[in-house]
């Protein structure tokens, strides 16, 4: 798992109202990192498979969002960064903690376990994106 995979990047060309600066959008991703220890010991495509539907349930949840056509416009652009969660009860505390904040976002949960495994936000600005790192969940 990843704290996070480096700088969000010039995601659209598209510019900001101010100043003529691109605009840099990202979307969030937090993955469970005992999914891949005892005693689940998920092997790594299982894991990364979460974290890919959890990116895509968001995206066309908030399809509509104007955010996320943005993001979807420059495929090649895109940016995500991924955190991790040590377990189920903390992911569940984030997904509570957007909830109450009324930030877009997936709960993606495995079928037929019903196992919370990823949580996704729709894609942000970089510079509205939530601090998911400083939070206490």
């Amino acid at each position: 798992m990843h704290r996070g995979v480096g700088p969000a990047f010039q995601l659209s060309r598209k510019m900001a109202a101010s100043g003529g600066e691109p605009q840099i959008l990202v979307q969030y991703l937090v993955l469970r990192k005992d999914l891949t220890q005892p005693p689940f010991s998920w092997p790594a495509g299982a894991v990364v498979a979460q974290a890919c539907h959890a990116a895509t349930a968001a995206l066309h949840l908030h399809r509509d969002h104007p955010h996320t056509a943005a993001y979807l416009r420059e495929l090649e652009r895109m940016r995500k960064v991924v955190l991790e969660a040590p377990d189920e009860t903390t992911l569940k505390l984030l997904a509570e903690t957007l909830q109450q904040k009324n930030i877009d976002h997936k709960l993606w949960m495995e079928q037929p376990e019903n196992i919370p495994t990823c949580i996704a936000l729709r894609p942000y600005p970089k510079e509205e994106t939530p601090p998911l790192q400083k939070w206490k969940y």
